[in-house]
């Protein structure tokens, strides 16, 4: 289903039950999976692999070279799992050093006018509302969600389940299972909506609660914090994942 106005290079690749509607654009490396539906005026290009049944909606503009300035040539990736929903004019750049990526998981959601920079990393089961963008090599973990005209600084990690407030600013790394919000931002309080989505325990919900309170409002230094958390709270895979992520953190974390 190949509609007569698309422009596809012949070494593109496209699989099964594709949908290429009218004007849209593919380039000569692009490989879709099986069942992706381009709506129209899709721009594909570059080094750019797409999984099975992802959904494409009109000015989209998905794997053209990087924005950043530091680019000198050679081949870069966008690599893009399955079933994920692109709405209108998204864009999502490729990597900008030779043989580098810019990586979006599986089960996405990425809504209108949302960008993602060179070098990103997005996990799975993401929501990103209008407008929200991401700088290069900012990493995103499964099942958060960025609000509408939220800005995230370069380097930045978002960590897993974490909600992020709408036109927040985000420059240090927004730890799992937290809801931040303002500008710049700052962490709130647990996601608990989120958590109880996601099927998070009560028991884990608790101990998430203490130690934010053990992190956030105890004027604790992050080192003395996370000690006290680990030797307080159940060793539960959420407590542990808290701790590593904060534990790991390059720029600090959003207080």
């Amino acid at each position: 289903m190949i509609h007569p106005t698309a422009v596809i290079d012949p070494g593109a690749q496209i699989g099964a039950d594709c949908f290429v509607g009218p004007y849209c654009v593919l380039g000569k490396h692009v490989v879709l999976g099986s069942g992706c539906r381009l709506h129209s005026h899709v721009v594909i290009d570059g080094h750019t692999r797409l999984g099975q049944r992802n959904e494409i909606f009109p000015f989209a503009s998905i794997g053209l070279k990087t924005q950043d300035l530091k680019w000198h040539g050679g081949v870069t990736w966008t690599e893009i799992g399955d079933e994920n929903t692109f709405r209108e004019y998204v864009t999502i750049h490729s990597a900008t050093g030779d043989g580098e990526v810019t990586t979006v998981g599986s089960h996405n959601h990425i809504l209108a006018y949302c960008h993602l920079a060179h070098n990103v990393t997005l996990g799975n089961h993401i929501i990103m509302s209008n407008v929200a963008t991401l700088a290069g090599h900012v990493r995103v973990e499964d099942r958060a969600v960025i609000g509408g005209l939220a800005a995230v600084h370069q380097f930045c990690r978002v960590g897993k389940m974490a909600l992020i407030g709408g036109c927040s600013k985000v420059v240090q790394d927004v730890p799992p299972f937290m809801l931040a919000d303002g500008n710049p931002v700052e962490t709130r309080t647990i996601n608990r909506v989120g958590l109880e989505r996601n099927g998070v325990s009560e028991k884990a919900q608790t101990a998430l609660k203490q130690a934010y309170k053990i992190l956030f409002r105890e004027g604790l230094t992050i080192p003395n914090a996370l000690t006290k958390i680990e030797a307080e709270l159940p060793p539960l895979d959420e407590v542990q994942h808290l701790v590593k992520f904060v534990r790991q953190s390059e720029r600090g974390i959003s207080k």
